[in-house]
């Protein structure tokens, strides 16, 4: 990837033992995928120094939750990384790195890797950041009743925890855990804090880079600087003004008239901010939308009315409607070129309306017969898409807004749906939890299409830096493209927008890291 970036201080590699090379993404895909210029990025050399610096950030992902067991790995898991650190981050290269942790090392076998801690940190209520806080966020995470990432933690047998070192026993070999309990996963909170869920969803406790001062649920959030923070001295922000952002269409105003200084937009605004004088960049990413099917529920449970829809779908509509040129079209759960991106399974369900109407024939329904409520979880243009081009092979769509549309969809209770994933920073997760009987993202649970359990097991017991670990995890991708649970539409990435004050950012895919960025003018 290409672009400005604010220069940080070397991050000491982790020591892994000689006789089995640690857990590390394989990096060259993904920089290939997603060397994408940060276009107008002001360098950090034309910044201030920050002092009384103020970050305006306005989200479409403002927080509904900010106990991070409870918002799982969505897209709203940047905000909460102003609050919370995890064991390791991602770097600019994709690969895992020290955060938390500052080592880790695997067993011989590979089914036990032990975390070691940085010593005298501690959370903002005072609390140790130790082996002990690691368990507990395991725990918490695999076992509360309305925690959204059990079914990423699979993997995980028990943690067992001495003074400053976590050792994560696996109930198989696993070299995806170090890059799997990163900022999406294993956000970690002050045991103590957590202790009441509830409390914690509207009070976070964590050891990030700031601590949260007031919060008006679902509308603003104040915080400021952690001089505890384990690399407070490259985090030149002192104040972070988070709030949720308006209609979208007032947003560029917002940024123009110095209301924000930074904000993610839609495609829609980009060229708006442009023409207004604002950086724009393109934030590589991992995010896929795809249309949820439930094959337990009618009619899906017919493989040929799978397969009509597949065939119905013109992906291409996807893009030229709703990407303004920044997406591409996708029939897998990654954008085209990453590393997990399976060449071999593209297109397998080209747009074909008229097989699409012959398939459903088959299956015993005319024109009209079948009909079906998408429900969402507000209004999206995506589900006019798939409404109109269903409507042309003969089955009628109903849209129905349901605001607790999470509950539903979570408990696989729901039919027919839309999902727009973020990815996951381990591919193996972004597949599980798409395809595996557990998945988060899996309506169709506990079915999983055949040969997928052996082809994730096989790429989780290659090290990630191993040669074959490519060919190994495409096998996977396709083992899971035999899913009749998703159709796959589009791809596209993280658009931002912030004032020229604010100096470029790491171009960390996906994720947003305030390390030495600095803004002027405060």
């Amino acid at each position: 990837m290409s672009g400005t970036a604010v220069p940080r201080p070397p991050v000491p590699r982790p020591h892994a033992a000689p006789r089995r090379p640690r857990a590390a993404v394989v990096a060259a895909a993904l920089a290939t995928a997603f060397s994408l210029t940060l276009s107008g990025c002001g360098g950090g050399s034309s910044a201030a120094s920050g002092a009384g610096s103020t970050l305006k950030w306005t989200s479409t992902y403002f927080p509904s939750h900010w106990d991070p067991v409870v918002a799982g790995s969505g897209a709203q898991f940047r905000e909460l990384a102003l609050v919370y650190a995890s064991l390791t981050r991602t770097d600019e290269k994709g690969d895992a790195v020290p955060d938390l942790a500052e080592s880790w090392e695997y067993n011989d076998k590979g089914d036990e890797v032990t975390f070691r801690l940085r010593p005298g940190l501690k959370f903002s209520d005072g609390e140790p950041v130790d082996g002990a806080a690691v368990k507990a966020a395991v725990e918490r995470a695999q076992k509360q009743k309305n925690s959204a990432l059990f079914g990423d933690l699979t993997s995980i047998e028990s943690v067992e925890a001495d003074g400053l070192n976590a050792t994560v026993h696996l109930n198989q070999v696993d070299y995806q855990i170090p890059q799997l309990l990163g900022q999406r996963v294993l956000q970690i909170a002050s045991p103590k804090a957590a202790a009441s869920p509830a409390a914690l969803d509207q009070k976070p406790v964590g050891a990030g880079p700031f601590v949260l001062r007031q919060l008006v649920p679902g509308t603003k959030a104040v915080l400021e600087k952690n001089p505890d923070y384990w690399d407070a001295e490259n985090i030149h922000i002192d104040d972070v003004e988070l709030t949720s952002a308006p209609d979208a269409s007032t947003v560029v105003s917002g940024l123009r008239t110095g209301v924000y200084n930074f904000a993610d937009i839609a495609p829609s605004q980009a060229e708006a901010a442009k023409k207004a004088g604002l950086d724009v960049f393109v934030q590589p990413g991992f995010n896929a939308s795809n249309i949820s099917l439930n094959i337990n529920k009618a009619p899906f449970d017919d493989a040929r009315v799978v397969d009509a829809v597949r065939h119905a779908v013109n992906r291409q509509e996807f893009v030229d409607k709703l990407t303004f040129g920044y997406g591409e079209t996708t029939d897998q759960p990654f954008p085209k070129g990453y590393v997990a991106y399976d060449p071999e399974s593209e297109n397998a369900y080209p747009y074909d309306p008229a097989k699409a109407r012959k398939l459903l024939r088959e299956a015993g329904h005319e024109p009209g017969d079948i009909k079906l409520d998408l429900v969402i979880p507000e209004e999206d243009p995506q589900a006019e898409i798939v409404q109109a081009q269903l409507a042309k092979v003969g089955i009628t769509v109903g849209i129905r807004i349901d605001k607790n549309w999470a509950t539903p969809f979570f408990a696989k209770d729901l039919a027919f749906s839309l999902y727009s994933t973020t990815g996951r920073d381990s591919a193996v997760q972004t597949l599980t939890a798409h395809f595996g009987p557990d998945g988060p993202l899996n309506l169709s649970s506990p079915y999983e299409p055949k040969g997928f359990a052996d082809a994730v097991a096989e790429v989780r017991r290659t090290p990630l830096d191993a040669p074959g670990y490519p060919k190994v995890l495409r096998e996977a991708t396709r083992a899971g493209l035999k899913s009749q649970a998703l159709v796959f539409t589009y791809s596209s990435p993280n658009l931002i927008a912030k004032s020229k004050s604010v100096s470029g950012l790491p171009a960390n895919p996906a994720h947003i890291d305030w390390t030495g960025v600095k803004i002027a003018g405060n």
